[in-house]
């Protein structure tokens, strides 16, 4: 990797760190339905993901988890009413509620991507439905993992089951469907920058 190549990598490393920082950290990133909340911060670390590869997207993972687990002790902002339930009960397992799906999701989608690739389809086809699927990883294993952690603790599971259902159906969902259409245009945008240079 010649040097130019490095120094843009590292830019652009930064660039989507600050940027999932800058979400989470703000309103701009979580938007609170009471409950739970729902989030955009996967779209900048699956973006990062496919224009870096898998290595700059385990930073980002880092990050959004980071940030995640941040929000859960309630800095800068209060964390969800199920989050506080669990935090209140296992500090340790929301901290690996909060860690574990950020990071399977540039993994998520470096790997559906590939596949697809591999397989003849086009970018943007294999792009859009990389995104989708890296959004389902964030939501299912967070939403899945708090059922288990809740059922663990002891907590009345049976109450938050159709919260957790209807918001990974909703919320889920609509994160998905706004993945695939941000993520696609802004790969192939970078992509066609990086080219030129």
């Amino acid at each position: 990797m010649t040097a130019s190549k490095t120094t843009r990598q590292l830019t652009l490393t930064a660039m989507f760190i600050a940027l999932v920082a800058l979400l989470g950290l703000t309103p701009l990133g979580i938007i609170p339905l009471g409950f739970i909340n729902v989030t955009i911060l996967h779209i900048p670390v699956i973006i990062g993901a496919l224009v870096l590869g898998p290595k700059g997207g385990l930073v980002l993972g880092c990050t959004f988890g980071l940030v995640s687990t941040l929000r859960a002790f309630g800095i800068p902002l209060p964390a969800s009413a199920l989050v506080s339930n669990l935090m209140a009960e296992s500090p340790p397992l929301v901290v690996v509620m909060s860690m574990l799906p950020r990071l399977l999701v540039p993994l998520t989608s470096c790997g559906v991507c590939r596949l697809l690739e591999r397989r003849g389809a086009r970018r943007s086809a294999s792009l859009a439905a990389s995104a989708v699927a890296g959004a389902l990883t964030n939501t299912i294993f967070y939403l899945g993992l708090m059922l288990l952690f809740y059922t663990l603790t002891a907590l009345d599971a049976t109450a938050v089951l159709g919260l957790i259902a209807g918001t990974g159906a909703l919320g889920g969902g609509a994160e998905a469907v706004v993945a695939a259409l941000v993520v696609t245009p802004v790969v192939l945008a970078l992509e066609k920058i990086q080219k030129r240079k």
